[in-house]
């Protein structure tokens, strides 16, 4: 069973960074594409970054150049690398693989 644990998430005042973890087990993580996604308060959730099993990366437009997705296949581990963090960058972010989830890690951007 595949299982999916992400930290990292705080409260940080707008311009700051933080770098979210998700550590997954059960599955052979290298192989596979990994992404992260996120939800804001009342609204559904967006995708916001993917890493191939070759390393390709891929960005929603909203954090091209402010985000980056990384992947340890040693430790089974992804990693989002958020600077210059906007208010509405505020969610819970999840991580996701082969059609699992996280249960999320709550980032909130303080104006």
């Amino acid at each position: 069973q595949v299982q999916l644990v992400e930290s990292g998430g705080g409260l940080v005042q707008a311009g700051g960074s933080l770098r979210l973890s998700c550590a997954a087990s059960g599955t052979t993580f290298s192989s596979n594409a990994i992404g992260w996604s996120r939800r804001a308060p009342e609204k559904q959730r967006e995708w916001v970054a993917t890493i191939s099993s070759v390393g390709s990366t891929y960005y929603t437009e909203s954090v091209k150049g402010r985000f980056t997705i990384s992947r340890d296949n040693a430790k089974s581990t992804v990693y989002l690398q958020m600077n210059s963090l906007k208010p509405e960058d505020t969610a819970v972010y999840y991580c996701n693989l082969g059609g699992n989830w996280g249960r999320g890690t709550q980032v909130t951007v303080s104006s």
